[in-house]
């Protein structure tokens, strides 16, 4: 199970563009006699920490140490900020301007609908007066007390020398993340991750049609803006995780989408606390995922509290699943060992999925804690079944594999036998089905040389792909 840990010894510095966002609330009844538009009769006011500052916000909520570091204007909006960071316990290390406003953005609302938003601001970069030495320099002494750097990029300016940021983060080996904005990324070489939603990162890359260039696409900009890890998040397809030791999906957890507002914050605000508490990249992901899922269903920008994130955790039977690579594999499974927890792995065409494949997953999985299957590739699946096959493509069959509540991870290989992974992963327990012997199953071997155990299971009488393809030609004499 995934374990959601305590945060409070996660010390966390922001760096970005701090807003405020403001709502009048208001009835409507009427038509201005000035001009077409509705009267907003405005009885209520509500204010919420907006940009660097939600992101902060969310770190606080859930236990992490957090300063925020950022330009307000010497303004009531900017002393509004003050004092809200403040009382969510962020130390707020703010420099204020008189030259700019407290950037803030106004919304009229009615009956839950937006009706006119308006915009405060000015680019603190527009014309070079931007205190950047300043704040560079308190940059450097918050150092001396942090784990983890955020950096929130709006594209307002605060954040002109990102790279020298991140350049003295490096000097320290202090991991810095980046919400990203805008089409040059250049300017975040060297960050350990970056974390764009999908139209920002086809903004940079071209459009990715498949798993298989979203893939290619991410090892290329990983290697060439010289980061560790990306983590694209993809809406209503989760979030996939790239780095070096492998990729992962995590698929969505929200059950109703309710506004999208602020999620990205959630989600680098979670990933930096969880690294700064020790987690591991795929287990801080894990828990990003979660709080994506909790806050997507709020409405307007909103955090999670570490109760929400245990209790959402506590419907997750086994922390981050989904597509995996062999090496994000080998490193999940090396991890679940070492807690003593019992792996088990089967592997197979699944062209087309039926009731007897559900049955034989379910039984695999009850023999252990996670099950692993091993998916052949589409040219694989040719060799061994012939030129017509596979019916569905790999990325559409380990979609619905990955999809199943039995199973936890889906990794593809290329060989006519999974022999070789096998043998790298070495599951506690390597399950076949059909009337193999255990000595005939390929990578049995090896897996009983390291201590483990290979079981057959018989499959569910009356099904098999190849009976449902027959049907499906008109073939009336084929079996049931």
């Amino acid at each position: 199970m995934l374990t959601v840990p305590s945060f409070e010894n996660a010390r966390v510095l922001v760096v970005g563009d701090i807003m405020l966002d403001r709502y009048w609330h208001g009835d409507t009844g009427r038509i201005s006699p000035e001009a077409p538009v509705p009267v907003v009769r405005i009885a209520d006011e509500e204010r919420r920490l907006g940009g660097a500052a939600n992101v902060a916000l969310n770190l606080a909520r859930v236990g992490a140490q957090t300063r925020l570091l950022g330009v307000i204007g010497q303004d009531e909006p900017g002393e509004a900020t003050r004092a809200m960071l403040e009382d969510a316990g962020v130390v707020a290390d703010l420099i204020a301007s008189d030259s700019y406003p407290t950037i803030a953005k106004l919304r009229v609302m009615s009956r839950n609908q937006q009706l006119i938003r308006l915009d405060f601001e000015k680019s603190f970069a527009l014309d070079g007066a931007f205190e950047r030495e300043r704040l560079i320099e308190r940059y450097r002494a918050a150092l001396d007390d942090v784990d983890v750097v955020v950096c929130s990029d709006y594209g307002k300016g605060t954040l002109a020398d990102v790279d020298t940021i991140i350049a003295i983060a490096g000097e320290r080996h202090i991991p810095v993340l980046v919400d990203p904005k805008g089409a040059d990324w250049q300017r975040y070489a060297g960050a350990h991750l970056i974390t764009p939603n999908l139209h920002e990162f086809e903004m940079v890359v071209g459009p990715v049609g498949d798993e298989a260039s979203l893939t290619r696409e991410a090892a290329a900009l990983r290697t060439r803006l010289d980061i560790d890890a990306l983590l694209v998040t993809r809406s209503e397809k989760g979030m996939s995780l790239f780095a070096h030791a492998g990729h992962l999906h995590l698929p969505a957890q929200a059950q109703e989408v309710f506004d999208v507002t602020g999620a990205g914050d959630t989600v680098i605000a979670l990933l930096a606390a969880g690294l700064g508490a020790g987690l591991a990249l795929a287990d801080a992901a894990a828990i990003a995922n979660l709080g994506a899922g909790i806050v997507v269903a709020k409405l307007g920008t909103a955090t999670v509290t570490p109760g929400e994130l245990k209790q959402a955790a506590h419907g997750q039977r086994n922390g981050p699943r989904g597509l995996v690579d062999e090496e994000a594999l080998a490193a999940i499974v090396a991890e679940r060992r070492a807690r003593g927890e019992r792996v088990v792995m089967t592997n197979g065409c699944f062209d087309l999925l039926h009731p007897g494949h559900i049955a034989y997953l379910e039984a695999a999985r009850a023999l252990g804690d996670y099950l692993v299957v091993a998916v052949n590739d589409d040219a694989s699946v040719r060799r061994l079944k012939g030129p017509s096959r596979p019916l569905n493509d790999l990325d559409h069959r380990m979609q619905v594999l990955r999809g199943l509540s039995a199973v936890d991870w889906v990794v593809a290989f290329s060989e006519d036998t999974p022999e070789r992974l096998i043998c790298r992963i070495l599951p506690d327990v390597l399950v076949k089905g059909g009337d193999y012997t255990p000595e005939q199953i390929a990578g049995g071997q090896c897996v009983r040389d390291a201590g483990g155990e290979v079981r057959v299971l018989e499959f569910v009488d009356g099904y098999s792909t190849t009976s449902i393809i027959e049907r499906m030609n008109g073939d009336a004499a084929a079996p049931r």
